[in-house]
């Protein structure tokens, strides 16, 4: 054989380079001598080069030769001689298996032929270090068997117990961190665990990589980390902190948990930070290169170098060493490739771990006592310093942080806050072991244990136990638990506990205690490390048998002093002790003797009960006889308690945790049975009043009223009316109760239960003597007919009747029963008279008269003779003798009456005739009556006037008499009162008229007074109309008159005489005469009516009078002359002159009239026409006209115009260049215009006209001029900008004024003022139109500015007529509101994508207002998150919008932002939107911008077809389709929530056969004989096509496994195969008929399936109902008690309406008290354009004392103004915008450490001692300050302005208190409520030491707080809202969980529920047949993608009960609210069974 040219190479290599020369280990040589072996032919070893050598070389051809000759030389083997290279295996070494058989530190042996036998016994060299699982599997192989429970917290166990070791030392806080960092966006996940201890050198690091050295084998080159090693001193519990033992722990630990381990640490002396690391990775990467695997390097660098950290996986390490700066030591243990199912178990399982590590720490963290609720808080101590802290970190949610101090519910503490008592002892083991206890004792309380449940280990018992078992005494409170716990220096051991000790342990006698008492017990041991644990501290491995080693010695520890008694003697003495003292059971009492129960199905049971009266229970009595209620029975009992039974033999009282009690129920009437229920199925709430309610109810079950029908007619109504004689109809009766059943018995089946009822009927006539029986019968119920009672026709008497039905019992007739009355009915009735038969007249009225009508009144009777009515169809007839009789109708009411009879014929006396009157009504039986009337004159009815002749003369002034008569209608004389004739003349005024008097006769004479008529000349004619006045229907008479003239004076005349000539003075002539002349001369003459003249007499002249003078000469009268008359003064002065004449005939007068004429011109007379008023620079409008008058002042009517020239006009300012004076010749004045005046001071001006030597003087009025410009009113700052805050009002109004050009306020109403602006500024009210008022005014009102930032103007335009005024323009510097919302900022990371079922980021929402800050003080709960799914039809209105709330802020610094983190992302793959909403008020919403999210599909975890497949049933017969294994099957890789995925990946799909059966090997092939088929795996899907091959290998009717292996080499996680189970036949026609039995089982499969999914998900959505029913329901409890707190009771019904009236009432009283008067402060505050603006001194603070108020204001009324800020910028800006007018002060400037300690005490304290006692009640002033907001900021400004200044009611007080002050510190200033202040320097008085009253502080004074009242009702306010709240929802959970729970109990669900169990066997049928695996398995992998794994936790949380039930949704499902999910199971349940055994349902995604 040739050498390989590549061994040629290497031996070639192997000569000239033996320095180089690596392990490829030896090659043995096995050749003969001759070829220079040695003799021994003993195998040489050669060291080889590496295997990669023998292969180098450039040219290998031409090197070969020399090569193998040199190798040949080094083995002294010949060249031509033939050799083989083998392995020790025998297995020739060629150059096509070279590489892959030589390989480092192989033996080869060197042969002249491959079977050569070996000439001597070689060595082959091995190594057999221990493979690298050895340590990275180590904690798989020690945590297997975990014992039920997750090993993972006992891993973390081990790294918590390094930290323990390695911060034993410390003095200060022991710190150990855990942080789980699962937030991918910094790192793939990993756990860091870090302590604060002393830190490892890097030998001690090197030491702790090493597997198994312990901390005692540390020796030679390895120094240890326990350097010196010293056991530690005892203390108490061994809590040495001596844990870290065995060099194991740790490493096993950390490879558990994951799969690479960073290990960084400095110790306190070194400046070096140390670190290794240990990887699976880094191992199995040695491993390939073939490196040593246990070896590595450690990495020295300084604290918080972090340049070594590349990857990406890693990034959060950079946060984690940026940590190590300030640190002295530590050391960081960080695991990264932490296993997924670890990681899922630390984040859903967060509170069970936590606990779990809090428990086995207890000790360690809470100190040798534990955790004692009420235990004083320590300072740090050697057993309460050490904190270990566990924080997890998760993308998008709030990291979760607890201390394990903070866990109140670990076991520990349960055990040691439940125990009333401890029993503590020690144990003596042989050798050094010293084991300390404690028991503790759980006392019964009344109805329950207080022995904790563990989870591990839950109780045993149940309260809600049948009836039936309810007297078996219960297992203990421990139950199955063992004793003891067990602890190894402090640190829980888990797995090992203790049943109990000898002395512990129940005992087989009845001992001092109860048995029962033993059950309560938990307790503890304490071992030093003397007792053996395994490595992974999980198992004692000797501490149980030493501890019951006979030689072992208990002693007690009392009082912390060892006692050497009887350790069982003392035990059962304080346990019985504890039962005594703790115990609180059922006291029995009243002892009545023992019995034997036979109602108890057990006879071992039945005997003996003792018997007792009475019990008392927490604190309650129950005696016999008591009403009392049960709970939890079905159904619930009321009734009244008749004994208690004990099971056992006892004499007298006693204590019991048992027993049970009788009760009679209640109400007896209806159960006449006792029940007997334990009792503690007692209701100890119910109260009297409720159980005596539920009784009343019941008794509702007997009779209660009853229903009455008239088959045969003839109905008797309540209240009816009957004629006498009519029948009243048969009646038929039904009984009926409150329910409206009828009932012919009694209810119930107690003794008198079955008694029938019967009907009893009465009818009874109530008369004035008293009621009378007239009928009764009884009647009863025969089954087939009913109650029943015959027709009654006797009832004729008149009168009120009752017909009364009552239903009383059979036998006894009683109308009652069970003390209540048996219901009755009563008809009330009356009977009434029948038809008219007979009648007779009743009585008349007179008199009867002629034409009068008068009424005749019938009495008609019936047959009985009782009166009645007449009928409508008879009329009377009237007839008499010589009359004529009418009438006008009959009344057939209840008296019959003819009206209107009228009688008419002659009557030849007044005093009347008689008459004979018959009466006839046709139809009755007796139809006549005749009775006499007396007829008398009718009426008046015409008049009759003699003399007869129509005309009649007489003289005027004589009277004539006139004979009337007054007649009837029928021509008789009448007479009537007040019968009077009138008579009235006509033809001339004032005639006179007569009347007379004709009522006694009826006629007389018609006369009066005389006639007169003025001035009659000649005969003149005149009508007399004689009439009745008071009869209007009687016809008038009249009679013509002719009067003659008389003979009397008729005429009068004046003359005036001048000289010869007489003129006459006609009647009412008008004389001109000079004024205040005299007339003379006048005369007179009279004549009568036929102008004949009449000589004066003296008689005649007494008859003469005249107006113009009292006294008249009576001689100058007779002679005709009249007195002179004097001439008025006055032009307008008009005299009147009268002269009369009267005697008894006639009265005369004449009359004229004397005017003045003016005199000769002695005045002049001014007169303005118009008003005096006129405007500056303007002509007076009026004109001002100047008359001459006499010296009476009449104007002279004789001057003419040339008198214009002689006037002349003057007056102060008078402007004469336009005056004008002009004649008028109409008024003979002169007339002047053109009156002006210069610019002056504006008023009264006094104008002086003079003529000749005449003047006078006239006033006007000077006023403003026209309307020129406006100025606006009381705004003198309008020189520069209005600073206003955005849609603020203005501080005060815009008034604006008109001024004339001079300026001067002009009062001209009406004119319009208009108001322009630009586009962007808006002003409310938008009202831009306005008028003056009269005084020129218009007051724009307070307006509000609505602009953008910067300076807007607004113009104000006006115009009076034409003219356009000069108006102002205001300028606004808009300052921007801090506090309007105006958008939302959203901030989340936008890089991230959005996997289905993940989380979102964490979104950070801020409400940005006008400036751009961010608005703080917001409630959370008005922001809110909303999501949609984008519609691609584009509709604009988002359905099924998911609403999320905020997450808590994460600390106070955060004010502003609002945080939505955790909120999970859509399980459906879509495009959805988010918004967020800021409520801004009840209708008003602020939207962000939309943010469009892609939902993407999860992570690749599973691989499933579209549907699922049948299961195959194939054969290897020839038939192709019979050998079909699948065909066309699409396998999708798929995420978690069913989603497509994997779009991108490429790969292959295996699919292979597997047999459930490991030990089969006849399995089936694929067509073409093959094992495995490939398919290709493309875009997320492969198809697949499966073919048996023909005559298969296979065991008939058997079932394998379809296995498909997804290999795709871009997952780093493989994906779990799909798997289809088929069955296998030889047979064809067994085949067939499997197949169809197969795809029966698929069908049966599917559909129970669907039925358990449902049923799983009903049940919950059922717990997650009932615990939201139970939040609800503790809401409310929980506000109820704090409205109990408030005194504020609620009734039990109506609640929502008396709280919404509260509500009202508390509003309207908060309304109230705001309205209330209080002090304010009137200076304006400073507008707070910035939040860096904290307002005026005046306004930051409230005083509620009006004194304090007062001098405090004064005090500091020059800072009042100033405004505070809170920064330097913000004073400056303020500065620069008042130009310096406003005082600031920045709060960044002061210096704070000066300023005071507001919580100081007064000068008078010195170190909590009164130095003096004060008088006047000192207390700082500024505690009198209180502060609506900036409670900080405002505590600094008034610190810094009051100091320490002192209020003291009076000056004498303050001076006292100074004096005194002085003598030990300095004094502040103080001040006195009186408002007097004595300055810090002691001065006082004056005036600049005394405070002004209130009113002069000008309202720069402090603000009163709101009363306390308010507040108050606010706080009650909000708790009623909230209250009301939670009753709504309440209310809404109980009717969803009753709605859902009634819809679980229908007959449908039943049918379902019947429907599975019918399948489920079935399918055990088939399955059977098919000899297949049980369908369960099956079943649960078809539920798996919809379920979440359980198994690891006791108690599913309430986030997990959500999760659970989301998932069982689809994503829009889930979207839906929950009214819809209770739809959608609606609809589950009605699905077709056709739908669910047959067609498998696919799955939403």
């Amino acid at each position: 054989m040739n050498l390989p040219s590549s061994l040629s190479q290497n031996d070639g290599h192997l000569e000239g380079s033996r320095r180089d020369l690596l392990p490829v280990d030896a090659v043995v040589l096995g050749l003969p001598r001759k070829l220079g072996c040695s003799s021994a032919l003993e195998a040489v070893a050669v060291s080889l080069a590496e295997a990669h050598s023998w292969n180098g070389g450039e040219d290998k051809e031409e090197a070969a030769p020399a090569q193998l000759a040199g190798s040949c030389l080094a083995f002294g083997i010949a060249t031509d001689e033939n050799f083989v290279i083998t392995t020790t295996n025998r297995k020739e070494i060629t150059e096509d298996n070279f590489r892959e058989l030589v390989q480092d530190g192989v033996t080869l042996y060197l042969l002249q032929s491959v079977d050569q036998t070996l000439l001597s016994a070689t060595k082959e060299r091995i190594d057999f270090l221990p493979h690298y699982d050895t340590l990275v599997k180590s904690g798989m192989y020690e945590y297997y068997a975990s014992e039920g429970q997750n090993p993972l917290p006992f891993a973390l166990a081990e790294l918590i117990d390094n930290s323990l070791s390695a911060t034993s030392r410390n003095t200060g806080i022991r710190s150990i961190q855990i942080k789980l960092l699962f937030d991918d966006s910094h790192g793939k996940p990993a756990v860091a665990v870090i302590d604060n201890g002393r830190g490892m050198t890097s030998k001690q690091l090197n030491n702790w990589a090493v597997y198994r050295l312990s901390k005692f084998t540390r020796q030679g080159d390895f120094e240890s980390d326990h350097s010196g090693y010293v056991r530690p001193l005892p203390v108490p519990r061994s809590l040495n902190s001596d844990i870290s033992y065995f060099g194991v722990g740790g490493k096993q630990a950390v490879f558990f948990v994951g799969q690479s381990a960073r290990m960084i640490s400095k110790p306190a002396d070194s400046q070096d930070v140390h670190e290794l690391v240990l990887s699976k990775e880094d191992f199995e990467k040695k491993e390939k290169n073939k490196e040593a695997i246990y070896s590595g390097y450690i990495r020295n660098r300084k604290p918080s170098d972090s340049t070594h950290i590349a990857s990406d996986d890693e990034r959060f390490l950079h946060n984690l060493i940026l940590e190590e700066r300030d640190k002295e030591s530590f050391t960081a243990v960080v695991i990264t490739g932490v296993q997924p199912d670890h990681m899922q178990y630390l984040k859903n399982y967060f509170h069970l771990w936590t606990r779990q590590l809090a428990h086995i720490y207890h000790y360690y963290v809470h100190g040798p006592k534990g955790n004692e609720a009420n235990a004083v808080t320590k300072d740090i101590s050697p057993f309460n310093n050490i904190d270990i802290q566990i924080s997890m970190f998760e993308k998008g949610k709030v990291p979760k942080i607890v201390s394990l101090r903070e866990i109140k519910d670990d076991m520990q503490t349960l055990y040691i806050n439940t125990a009333a008592d401890s029993f503590e002892f020690k144990a003596h083991v042989e050798g050094e072991g010293i084991v300390e206890g404690i028991i503790r004792y759980h006392p019964f309380l009344y109805d329950r244990e207080t022995y904790p449940d563990d989870p591990c280990f839950p109780s045993s018992f149940n309260d809600d136990d049948d009836d039936d078992d309810c007297f078996i005494v219960e297992k203990g409170a421990r139950g199955k638990r063992p004793i003891f716990e067990c602890f190894w220096n402090g640190r829980l051991i888990p797995y090992t506990t203790v049943e109990d000790f000898d002395w512990c342990a129940p005992p087989k006698k009845r001992g001092l205690a109860p048995i029962e008492c033993y059950n309560r017990i938990s307790g503890a041991l304490f071992t030093n490390d003397k007792f053996q644990v395994s490595t992974n501290k999980l198992t004692f491995m000797d501490l149980e048998l030493k501890l019951k080693d006979k030689n072992t010695l208990f002693t007690r520890i009392f009082n912390g002093q060892e006692q050497r008694m009887k350790i069982d003697r003392e035990f059962a003495l304080w346990l019985k002790d504890c039962h005594e003292k703790y115990d609180k059971q059922i006291k029995f009492t009243v002892f009545k003797g023992v019995t034997t129960r036979t109602d108890l199905p057990s006879k071992r049971m039945q005997s003996p009960w003792t018997m007792y009266a009475a019990i008392e229970w927490d604190g309650k009595t129950y005696r016999t006889g008591q009403l009392v209620k049960t709970v939890k029975t079905l159904p619930i009992f009321y009734g009244s308690i008749e004994k208690f039974f004990l099971y056992g033999d006892h004499d007298g009282d006693i204590f019991a945790t048992g027993g049970e009690v009788q009760i009679a129920l209640e109400p007896q009437a209806l159960y006449a049975e006792t029940k007997t229920v334990p009792i503690s199925k007692l209701d100890r709430t119910v109260s009297d009043k409720a159980i005596k309610k539920y009784i009343e109810d019941e008794m509702a079950r007997l009779p209660d009223k009853l229903s009455v029908t008239w088959p045969e007619g003839d109905e008797l109504l309540p209240n009816d009316t009957r004629f006498a004689g009519t029948p009243i109809g048969a009646l038929r009766i039904e009984i009926l109760n409150k329910k409206g059943e009828a009932m012919q018995k009694l209810p119930g089946t107690s003794h008198g239960g079955s008694k029938k009822l019967l009907v009893e009927l009465k009818v009874i006539l109530h008369s004035p003597t008293g009621n009378k029986e007239i009928i009764s019968h009884i009647s009863q119920h025969g089954g087939k007919w009913p109650y029943w009672f015959k027709k009654m026709e006797n009832l004729q008497k008149l009168g009120n009747y009752t017909l009364k039905l009552q239903v009383v019992l059979n036998e006894s007739n009683a109308d009652t029963y069970a003390g209540r009355p048996l219901p009755s009915k009563i008809f009330k009735f009356t009977i009434i008279e029948g038809k008219p038969e007979k009648f007779s007249i009743g009585l008349l009225e007179l008199p009867f008269r002629v034409g009068v009508p008068f009424n005749i009144p019938l009495e008609l009777q019936d047959e009985f003779g009782h009166a009645t009515q007449l009928r409508t169809d008879i009329k009377p007839v009237l007839e008499a003798s010589g009359l004529t009789l009418q009438y006008e109708e009959v009344t057939a009411e209840a008296k019959c009456i003819i009206k209107g009879v009228t009688a008419k014929g002659s009557i030849n006396s007044c005093q009347g005739k008689n008459f004979n009157l018959k009466v006839t009504l046709p139809g009755l039986k007796e139809d006549t009556q005749i009775f006499k009337i007396r007829l008398q004159p009718g009426p008046p009815h015409q008049l009759k006037v003699k003399p007869d002749s129509d005309i009649l003369k007489i003289e005027n002034g004589t009277a004539f008499p006139f004979q009337v008569e007054v007649l009837d209608e029928s021509g008789n004389i009448t007479a009537q009162p007040k019968l009077i004739v009138h008579c009235k003349f006509l033809g001339a005024s004032n005639l006179p008229v007569y009347s007379v008097d004709c009522s006694n006769a009826g006629t007389n004479i018609l006369t009066g007074p005389v006639i007169h008529v003025q001035n009659i000349k000649k005969d003149q004619i005149l009508k007399a109309r004689i009439e009745i006045l008071s009869c209007k229907d009687v016809p008038p008479v009249e009679k013509i008159i002719k009067l003659l003239p008389s003979s009397h004076v008729a005429r009068l005349q004046v003359l005036s005489v001048d000289g010869q000539k007489a003129i006459q003075i006609k009647h009412q002539d008008e004389i001109n005469w000079v004024a205040g002349d005299i007339m003379h001369n006048l005369i007179f003459q009279m004549y009568d009516e036929g102008e004949r003249e009449i000589h004066v007499t003296p008689a005649v002249a007494e008859k003469i009078k005249v107006n113009w003078t009292p006294r008249i000469n009576r001689e100058q009268l007779i002679q005709g002359l009249l007195p002179d008359v004097k001439v008025p003064t006055s032009v307008k002065d008009i005299r009147y002159c009268l002269i009369t004449y009267l005697d008894d005939h006639v009265s005369l007068e004449s009359a004229f009239t004397v005017r003045p004429l003016p005199d000769e011109p002695k005045h002049i007379k001014c007169k303005l026409k118009g008003p005096n008023t006129l405007q500056v620079g303007e002509e007076l409008q009026s004109e001002i006209d100047v008359m001459i008058t006499d010296q009476y002042g009449n104007q002279v009517q004789t001057v003419t115009s040339a008198c214009v020239n002689s006037l002349g006009v003057s007056g102060p300012g008078l402007d004469k260049s336009n005056l004008k004076i002009t004649w008028q010749e109409s008024t003979l004045t002169m007339r002047v215009k053109g009156i002006r005046f210069k610019p002056c001071l504006l008023g009264s001006k006094e104008l002086c006209f003079a003529w000749r030597e005449f003047s006078d003087f006239l006033r006007v009025n000077l006023t403003a001029g026209s309307p020129a410009k406006l100025q606006f009113v009381d705004w003198p700052e309008l020189e520069r900008p209005v600073a206003v805050i955005n849609g603020r009002e203005l501080q005060k109004p815009l008034i604006v004024q008109l001024c004339d050009q001079w300026g001067n306020p002009s009062p001209e109403p009406n004119v319009k003022i208009s108001l322009t602006k630009s586009n962007n500024l808006k002003i409310v009210p938008s009202n831009q139109l306005h008028k003056t008022d009269e005084n020129g005014r218009a007051n724009l009102g307070i307006i509000s500015i609505h602009a953008p930032r910067g300076e807007h103007a607004l113009q104000l335009k006006a115009s009076h007529g034409k003219t356009t005024l000069d108006c102002p323009i205001i300028t606004f510097s808009v300052l921007p509101d801090p506090e309007k919302p105006v958008c939302l900022n959203v901030k989340y990371d936008k890089t991230v994508s959005f996997p289905a079922g993940g989380t979102f980021p964490d979104f950070m929402v801020s409400v940005l207002s006008e400036d751009d800050n961010i608005i703080k003080n917001i409630n959370p709960a008005r922001i809110s998150m909303k999501m949609w799914e984008a519609q691609s039809s584009g509709t604009r209105t988002p359905i099924d919008v998911t609403t999320f709330s905020c997450s808590k802020v994460k600390d106070d610094k955060e004010d502003g932002f609002f945080y939505f983190r955790d909120k999970v992302v859509p399980e459906r793959v879509g495009t959805y939107s988010i918004q967020f909403t800021f409520a801004m008020d009840k209708t008003n919403m602020l939207s962000s911008d939309q943010i469009i999210a892609e939902v993407v599909p999860n992570d690749p975890v599973r691989l499933l077809p579209d549907s699922l497949p049948a299961t195959p049933a194939v054969s290897n017969v020839r038939t192709l389709t019979s050998r079909t294994l699948v065909k066309d099957l699409h396998l999708h890789v798929m995420d978690q929530y069913n989603n497509h995925t994997g779009i991108d990946l490429v790969g292959r799909i295996i699919a292979k056969i597997k047999s459930p059966n490991e030990d089969d090997k006849e399995i089936p092939q694929f067509q073409g004989k093959v094992s495995t088929v490939e398919f290709p795996f493309d875009r997320g899907s492969a198809v697949i096509n499966l073919v048996l091959a023909e005559n298969s290998p296979g065991r008939d009717s058997t079932e394998y496994i379809l296995v498909f292996e997804p290999d795709l080499p871009a997952l780093k996680k493989p994906l779990e195969p799909y798997c289809l189970s088929f069955m296998f036949y030889n047979d064809f026609k067994k085949q067939q008929q499997m197949a169809t039995l197969t795809r029966e089982r698929d069908q049966l499969s599917q559909s129970i399936g669907v039925y358990r999914n449902w049923f799983d998900t009903t049940n919950q959505l059922v717990t997650e109902m009932k615990c939201q029913v139970k939040e609800a329901e503790t809401r409310e409890t929980h506000l109820k008690n704090e409205l109990k707190k408030h005194q504020i009771e609620l009734p039990q019904t109506n609640t929502l309406q008396y709280v919404d009236s509260l509500i009202k009432q508390k509003m309207l009283d908060q309304e109230g008290v705001m309205k209330q008067p209080r002090r304010t402060c009137t200076l304006p505050n400073y507008p707070k354009g910035n939040q860096d603006i904290l307002g005026k001194i005046a306004h930051l603070a409230q005083i509620e004392d009006n004194e304090a108020a007062k001098v405090i204001s004064w005090h500091l009324a020059s800072d009042m103004d100033c405004v505070v800020t809170l920064t330097t910028e913000a004073a400056r800006s303020i500065f620069d915008e008042t130009q310096g007018r406003q005082q600031v002060l920045p709060l960044d400037s002061i210096y704070k450490k000066t300023l005071p300690d507001w919580n100081r005490p007064l000068p008078h304290l010195r170190n909590g001692k009164i130095f003096f006692r004060p008088i006047g009640n000192p207390v700082f002033a500024r505690d009198l300050l209180t502060f609506p907001d900036n409670v900080e900021h405002c505590q600094t400004v008034f610190g810094m302005l009051l100091g320490d200044t002192i209020i003291i009611d009076n000056l004498d007080a303050a001076n006292h208190y100074r004096k005194e002050v002085v003598k030990i510190t300095h004094c502040p200033t103080l001040l006195t409520r009186e408002g007097d202040r004595i300055r810090s320097n002691g001065k006082f008085g004056g005036l600049q030491n005394k405070a002004p009253p209130m009113d002069k502080l000008r309202g720069m004074v402090f603000g009163a707080p709101m009363p306390k009242l308010y507040s108050t009702l606010s706080g009650q306010i909000d708790l009623l809202q909230q209250y009301r709240a939670a009753v709504v929802k309440l209310d809404n959970v109980n009717k969803d969980l009753g709605v859902h729970l009634q819809s679980l109990n229908t007959p449908e669900m039943q049918k379902k529920k019947q429907e599975l169990a019918e399948q489920e066997k079935n399918l055990k049928l088939i399955e059977q047949k098919l000899g297949m695996t049980p369908s369960d398995k099956v079943t649960e992998s078809l539920l798996q993608p919809i379920l979440l794994d359980m198994s690891d936790t006791p108690i599913p949380s309430k986030r997990m009960r959500r999760e659970t039930v989301k998932k069982l949704y689809s994503s829009e499902e889930w979207i839906s609210s929950p009214t819809k999910k209770q739809q959608q199971q609606q609809q589950l349940l009605q699905i077709p069974a056709s739908e669910l055994n047959g067609t498998p349902r696919k799955r939403k995604a």
